[in-house]
């Protein structure tokens, strides 16, 4: 095959993938597919609920068309596909979504094409997991009749700065040529070029071990943060006076959520254990991360008490759900720990949040944020979200939604020191 000759198609058109649609439908003829069809009348109608792409660039890719009917993908001799990789209730890696696509590829496979996969996974996964399913559903022969490539995603939300199109792509195939003919095909969009990769397992890694990085980082700090508390030293202060020397890296403590972060080291360590490794770092930062929404609530309750704040019955506002400020994913938000944590001690929890779509908070998480929360009502305030509106307000805003004795704790360093009663 050659790269004129490639008829595209973009498997899941969610965060990860939407983007990569628009701006291959830019250039040339690509099949958005997407088995979700209220998703695919929204895109028809000009609208992205991620809002990682506007109206304007869903118009600009005029060669892009969604659909939910497989045989449309009959047509096409390239499969990127973008689905989710989540974890499960007890922290095992999820291939369900993967497998799936799989199987729907298989179904449409023909001698000579080509499945790339974006998604986040562990090394080995393409060729050991998704490839039998290919062969099975296909009937064909991996590396003789059809092959694979791997380029994993690195789509950051909310992001304007760093798109699709201006952060680095790490590209790989299943032989030499196929190689070659995936990384030129990300060079049509990808204005800062690629990173060839050696094979699929190493592009695979590389993608794990970029957010098990950051993973640790932000544990280190975390576990700093639970230090400092404890000797009464505010850790903001701590890491400006640390940041001032030219290499500290400028990490802040917090809740550690999202489809990535939070979600990518335990797909290492599956394979790592599964492989006779029990790794214990990676484990252990994931432990200290996973218990900070614990930790927050024990911090708050404490305070409260000091003050005489009966806890049971009290009335808490969270100003934030979404995994991170200024977008509206929800995907593996922790906020939720906080919201659990507080209603064990049977609180009242009024949750907060000008960009989360309440039905997709219902459905995901039992959660229906309100649209305003009332002056003068809380008992305490969690400042969970550094979205931009909540900086907006300000601290005599945000305190005047609470009673006069209520608790303030600026998870997010959005408020001064003197401004907030508790902070990470």
């Amino acid at each position: 095959m050659n790269q004129q000759d490639i008829n595209l198609a973009i498997i899941g058109l969610g965060y990860v993938g939407l983007p990569l649609a628009v701006e291959f439908g830019r250039k040339r003829p690509v099949v958005g597919f997407d088995i979700n069809e209220k998703r695919i009348g929204e895109l028809k109608s000009g609208y992205d609920f991620t809002l990682e792409t506007s109206a304007d660039e869903l118009a600009a890719a005029k060669h892009l068309n969604y659909t939910t009917n497989i045989d449309e993908l009959r047509s096409c001799n390239c499969f990127i596909i973008t689905v989710p990789t989540p974890i499960d209730e007890y922290k095992r890696p999820d291939l369900t979504p993967l497998i799936k696509a799989s199987e729907t590829i298989g179904k449409v496979l023909k001698i000579g094409d080509i499945v790339i996969y974006e998604s986040t996974v562990y090394p080995g996964a393409t060729e050991e997991d998704c490839v039998p399913v290919l062969e099975k559903f296909s009937g064909l022969k991996f590396n003789t009749d059809f092959f694979c490539g791997y380029s994993p995603e690195r789509i950051n939300p909310g992001d304007k700065e760093h798109r699709v199109t201006t952060i680095k792509k790490v590209t790989s195939g299943s032989t030499t040529e196929v190689a070659d003919l995936v990384d030129a095909l990300y060079n049509e969009i990808i204005t800062v070029g690629t990173h060839k990769a050696e094979s699929i397992k190493v592009a695979e890694a590389a993608k794990v071990i970029e957010n098990t990085q950051r993973d640790l980082n932000i544990a280190l700090i975390n576990e700093l943060a639970l230090i400092f508390n404890r000797m009464g030293i505010d850790t903001e202060s701590v890491l400006k006076a640390a940041g001032s020397k030219w290499n500290f890296l400028p990490f802040r403590p917090g809740l550690v959520g999202g489809h990535c972060i939070g979600v990518d080291p335990y797909y290492l360590t599956h394979k790592a254990q599964a492989i006779g490794y029990h790794p214990e770092i990676i484990l252990a930062g994931r432990r200290l991360n996973d218990s900070m929404g614990s930790y927050v609530v024990a911090q708050l309750v404490k305070a409260m008490i000091g003050r005489r704040i009966y806890v049971e019955g009290a009335r808490v506002l969270v100003m934030g759900l979404t995994f991170k400020e200024n977008c509206p994913d929800l995907r593996n938000t922790r906020v939720v720990d906080i919201v659990s944590e507080l209603k064990d001690y049977n609180c009242q929890v009024d949750v907060y949040d000008p960009w989360v779509a309440v039905e997709e908070a219902q459905h995901e998480y039992g959660i229906t944020p309100i649209s305003n929360p009332e002056l003068g009502s809380y008992d305490a305030i969690i400042l969970a979200v550094a979205h931009h509106q909540f900086k907006d307000m300000g601290a005599t805003n945000i305190r005047a939604l609470g009673k006069s004795m209520s608790i303030v704790y600026d998870l997010k360093y959005l408020l001064q020191v003197s401004e907030s009663d508790l902070r990470l």
